[in-house]
């Protein structure tokens, strides 16, 4: 464990290496010192991760990328209190963004905090806090979900989502109740999990903490993005439907999103350089505007296809919000 010298007194730094007893804990200046160092083997790192303790000082609340889904919002952010995601998942744009495999957890929420408050001070925010990490993954130790569902619950004109791939559920009975916090269920055939993504749960357990969430009051999106094309993708994705509404009442989901994989061109271009035998990072994709997807035919196909079958099972064509690749060129 690293950990900047600024935070070592922090009550949340603390907390955490009383958490992690047997951690050989390493004092730095700052992060960038480790987390963005040169000639890093991330896949490696991937087999034992450090974890570093830090402030994020500058920008912590950006704009929702062109990639997003912002679920018809015309103020959606994210931010990230954490950098990079103890789950491994090949086709992660995180393994182009960053030059490790290591770990950030950002100890100044309260900053974060402030900032949202201020741009709450122009409108409505729809805010993903969870977006390109997984923070229920790690709620254990850091207790962050909690902190930012609480802090929804006191601004009423903050709409927040927190994504997983998790199975955790023991934390829902405490969380403060409110409307405003999302929980975002990305959901895929077991055929994707086994295949692509490494240690997260499986569909069983996902569905599982759904259910949990659900049943302690909290509005429940389920994420079918990124569709993966497979062998037999079709079947797959029809067989994951079925599961999925054997365990959750559709009249009961809050919405929905529909999109296949796409990515930035510089973040597959490093992927690639780094996965040399991963199918999904080496497929042959199309390129528009900076952005690599599936063919256009394809990307119909499996979308449409997802989008019918959610229709049969009941969900409201209102509910259910499509990333189109032919929207965007």
């Amino acid at each position: 464990m690293y950990v900047e010298d600024a935070i070592w007194e922090h009550p949340r730094c603390q907390k955490i290496l009383e958490r992690l007893p047997g951690a050989e804990v390493v004092h730095i200046h700052h992060y960038k010192d480790v987390f963005n160092r040169l000639h890093q083997d991330a896949a490696l790192q991937h087999e034992s991760r450090a974890l570093i303790l830090a402030a994020r000082e500058g920008n912590r609340v950006f704009r929702g990328a062109p990639v997003c889904q912002d679920f018809g919002s015309d103020s959606f952010y994210y931010t990230s209190c954490m950098m990079n995601c103890v789950f491994d998942c090949e086709y992660c744009f995180l393994k182009g963004m960053y030059p490790t495999g290591n770990l950030t957890l950002f100890l100044n929420l309260e900053d974060y905090f402030s900032d949202v408050e201020k741009l709450l001070e122009e409108g409505p925010l729809y805010l993903s806090v969870s977006f390109d990490t997984d923070l229920l993954a790690v709620e254990s130790l850091t207790g962050y979900v909690s902190e930012w569902v609480s802090s929804a619950k006191d601004h009423p004109g903050l709409t927040m989502e927190v994504r997983t791939k998790s199975a955790g559920t023991k934390w829902y009975a405490d969380l403060p109740k409110t409307e405003q916090a999302v929980f975002a269920y990305t959901l895929s055939p077991d055929e994707v999990i086994s295949a692509y993504e490494h240690g997260t749960a499986s569909l069983k357990g996902r569905l599982s903490a759904a259910k949990a969430a659900m049943d302690a009051g909290f509005p429940i999106r389920l994420c079918f993005d990124p569709m993966i094309h497979i062998p037999d993708w079709e079947a797959a994705y029809a067989g994951m439907l079925k599961e999925t509404f054997a365990v959750l009442d559709p009249t009961e989901i809050r919405d929905c999103s529909v999109g296949s994989f796409r990515i930035s061109g510089d973040y597959l271009k490093n992927m690639r350089k780094r996965n040399m035998g991963s199918a999904v990072v080496q497929y042959p994709y199309e390129r528009t505007d900076g952005y690599y997807h599936y063919p256009k035919e394809l990307v119909s196909e499996m979308e449409t296809m997802l989008v019918q079958k959610l229709l049969e099972y009941g969900l409201p064509e209102e509910k259910i919000f499509r990333w189109e690749t032919e929207e965007r060129t």
